[in-house]
């Protein structure tokens, strides 16, 4: 009787997980599906006289002395597209504008301002991208914004301006190659990247629906009378995520909002170890300042069902039902459904392998073992979804933002 009492109570928790998963599967796989429609990846290009000064580019700054060298120097590449570099810093402490100036004397397109102060209600970051927005030159029918961690190919610029322009484009954005270092983050990092890709259409795929449309703001184009229109940054003000909420702002005005690969034109080196990665990048990829609650709730019900429960499941199964054939069907079922759901996972590695530069990468064979990390990557996700961030880089906000 006991035995029966066991079999009764696993099967009903089983039909229950199926119910809970099975749903989310479906949703999953119609999104992979997409993956093999999606635009190529950006390819380095060079200019043509027709892109002549039409682009005006600015970069946030606060403290990046260790990291925008390499963004220094490949922005200096970049051709004649480029009417003007501007770096807004936020009174660094570092010597982050010493950096900027010794460009400056290379090269005349740069331009280093200092944003004013913080007003109440906004975030660091897109004041000092509307401020470089208001400064740029009238001139330039292209606003591009950079972060200062990016590592551009000489090629960037042209190439993406001439993909927004054929594609007809307003806004376009591009998702990096990510340099790993250090075998935490060969783990760990991947994990949370997926987190995006199951939640959101492939890059290079047109995303019909605003709410759902993604966005990067490492490297972000945007027309500069679409800018305009929607009155620059202000509408991302109070935003954690800004670059996803203004997209998403921008769509619903129905302009032509595209997220594409962009691993051959744009390297980054986000945080250093895996410690540094929970927290800064985890804080941010719930998107929940670009995202009504109700689909923040779909999203993690999502991301438990198809990430954050897989490999949990079919560990327990080994753990503790060792003997598969006694299984009744429910159970059968769902170790069935979850092993499908590793396959998914390991198979991602393969296709997101190219979006990682692992070249002098310690442990970089974890990054194969990274779906281990999943439930992990999830649980930062709800750890991150229901509180507001108070300090974001060096920053203190109050609790009314």
């Amino acid at each position: 009787m006991t035995n029966d009492n066991t079999l009764i109570v696993e099967s009903a928790i089983s039909l229950l997980l199926l119910l809970i998963q099975v749903p989310a599967t479906a949703i999953l796989f119609s999104r992979l599906l997409k993956g093999p429609r999606r635009h190529p990846p950006i390819e380095p290009q060079q200019p043509i006289p027709e892109l002549l000064g039409k682009v005006s580019i600015v970069v946030p700054t606060l403290n990046e002395a260790l990291r925008i060298s390499p963004l220094l120097t490949g922005l200096s590449q970049q051709s004649y597209e480029v009417r003007e570099i501007m770096v807004v810093d936020s009174k660094s402490s570092d010597r982050t504008p010493d950096l900027v100036k010794a460009s400056q004397q290379k090269d005349p397109r740069f331009r280093l301002m200092t944003d004013d102060p913080l007003p109440s209600g906004w975030v660091g970051r897109p004041w000092a991208l509307h401020n470089g927005f208001l400064y740029s030159s009238e001139a330039s029918q292209w606003f591009l914004g950079l972060d200062a961690d990016i590592q551009p190919h000489p090629g960037l610029v042209a190439g993406l301006v001439k993909t927004a322009e054929a594609q007809g484009y307003d806004l376009v954005s591009l998702s990096p190659q990510f340099i790993l270092k250090y075998p935490g983050e060969c783990w760990l990092q991947p994990a949370l990247l997926m987190t995006l890709l199951y939640r959101f259409d492939p890059a290079g795929i047109n995303t019909e629906q605003p709410e759902r449309v993604m966005a990067n703001g490492q490297c972000f184009l945007c027309r500069r009378s679409v800018l305009a229109a929607v009155g620059g940054y202000s509408s991302a003000r109070s935003s954690f995520c800004d670059d996803v909420t203004l997209a998403r702002n921008i769509a619903i005005q129905g302009y032509k909002v595209g997220f594409l690969d962009g691993a051959k034109v744009l390297k980054v080196r986000m945080y250093e170890g895996a410690m540094e990665t929970w927290k800064e990048w985890g804080r941010s990829l719930d998107l929940k300042d670009a995202t009504s609650r109700s689909q923040l709730w779909g999203d993690l019900w999502l991301l438990t069902s198809v990430q954050g429960l897989p490999f949990l499941i079919v560990l327990t199964f080994l753990l503790i039902s060792p003997t598969l054939s006694y299984l009744p069907t429910p159970p059968l079922l769902l170790l069935g459904l979850n092993l499908f759901l590793l396959v998914i996972r390991f198979a991602m590695l393969i296709a997101i392998a190219p979006s990682y530069d692992r070249t002098n990468a310690k442990g970089s064979w974890l990054f194969w073992l990274s779906p281990l990390a999943d439930p992990f990557a999830v649980l930062r996700i709800f750890l991150s979804a229901f509180r507001t961030p108070r300090e974001w880089r060096g920053r203190k906000y109050s609790a009314e933002l």
